[in-house]
Parts: C-alpha cells; structure tokens; sequence
C-alpha cells in the first residue's frame, strides 16, 4: 500500500502531491517541519495558479500573495509559506528604521561555504539583498566569534541553510551551533531545507525543525532567493 509522503515533504504545491504515491494527482496542503506558534496572522487571498503559479497535470495548485508582495510581482507563495514567513516580515518592518543593517544573517555549515551557502548568497545579492556571510566579512586576523556576535546583531533577519553538511555538523555544538542558538532567540528566523527533509532535521534539532520555512526540494534555489528577496524589502 502506498504510503503518504506529506509528512515528509511536504505537498506544498500541486506537483508535491503529484508526487506522492498515495495521493496522487489530487491537490492536498500540508504544514512541513512541525507546528506554528500561536500567532494572530492576518489574511492572504488565494488565487488559482495560471502563469505565475506552479501546476501540475492540467491542474492548478493554491497559491497566496502576502501583503508584502508588490504589484506586478511574479513570485507566488503557498498559504503555509505565507503563515510561516508573516512574522519574519513583522519583524523586518519593525527594523525597517534602524540604519546601517545587513538585510540577512547567512547561518551555514562550513563545509558548504563554497558551495550551496555561496550560491545561496549569490543569487540573494543579484536580488538587491544585503548579506553578511562569513566567507567575505570575516577578514584575516579578525575573531570569527566576534564577528559573527557582530554580524547577527546587525541584520534585519537570520537564514539558516539546512543541508546534509549541517545536520553533520550540529551535533559538534561549534560555530553553526552558538549562531543558530541565537537565532532561535528571535522572531527573525527563516530555515532554508536544501538536499534533506525536515524529517532529518527533526531528528538533530527538533526546535529548529519546529519553524517552518523554505525548501528547495519543489522549487529551484533561485526561486527561494527570490521569495527572501520580497520578505526583506523595505
């Protein structure tokens, strides 16, 4: 019999479900990485996905537009993703005043800092977002804790790469560790699940695997970067 895999992946988009063996073609939602905080979210008006929108076999996946998307976007939000990203955003408007901050925080294994992290901070600022990512803003000689302590303090919003290299590496409790503790410690948190599951996640670090966020296992990187793009726009 087959088995649902929405637990694991999340069917997020019409071609999520599609996907899975046991629900086939019909279009299911499914909450990924656990459940939400007891926040008030405000509304979102669904659409009908043509064009913009993901779809699958003939036929068409629900898709939202958050309040922060600007007229005459392209980029399309599932309600989960909305649901998830709306309290990020409170706290981006929040900051919006407060001067001379990065618009993100990049938290990544080390051993990805050439790779997905790289790529990752790549397309973010070919979108016009500020990044602090260590490979550039850490100089020689400087202390890495130090200017990570710095880093975090100074930017609108935390993304966290969740790869295989940093489920390796959290168990260590090193660096990727202190900064995702810090991270944790706020509103301002957007996980990023890139080659595994939150299943996997769940399984090293069930807080953070508690917030829900982005995965580019139905969608490629750059359309992930461009969604955090909209989130941190001031």
């Amino acid at each position: 019999m087959a088995r649902c895999t929405a637990l694991v992946y999340g069917h997020r988009t019409s071609s999520g479900a599609a996907a899975c063996p046991a629900c086939g073609g019909r279009s299911r939602s499914y909450g990924y990485g656990g459940g939400y905080s007891s926040y008030s979210y405000p509304s979102y008006s669904p659409s009908q996905s043509s064009g913009g929108g993901r779809s699958s076999g003939g036929g068409s996946s629900r898709t939202a537009r958050p309040r922060w998307s600007r007229a005459g976007s392209t980029v399309w939000y599932t309600p989960e993703e909305v649901r998830a990203l709306t309290p990020v955003r409170d706290s981006v408007e929040n900051l919006a005043k407060v001067p001379d901050l990065r618009d993100v925080f990049l938290c990544h294994a080390w051993d990805d800092r050439q790779g997905a992290a790289k790529d990752l901070h790549d397309m973010l600022e070919s979108c016009g977002v500020s990044v602090w990512f260590s490979e550039k803003d850490v100089g020689l000689g400087v202390p890495l804790l130090r200017a990570i302590d710095k880093g975090l303090a100074n930017s609108r919003v935390g993304i966290v790469l969740v790869t295989p290299a940093l489920l390796r590496r959290l168990p260590d409790e090193g660096i990727a560790d202190k900064e995702l503790s810090a991270l944790l410690a706020r509103e301002r948190l957007v996980p990023v699940v890139h080659e595994t599951t939150y299943e996997a996640l769940r399984e090293v670090s069930p807080l953070l695997a508690s917030r829900s966020g982005l995965s580019t296992r139905e969608e490629a990187m750059a359309d992930v970067a461009a969604k955090l793009a909209e989130l941190v726009a001031t």
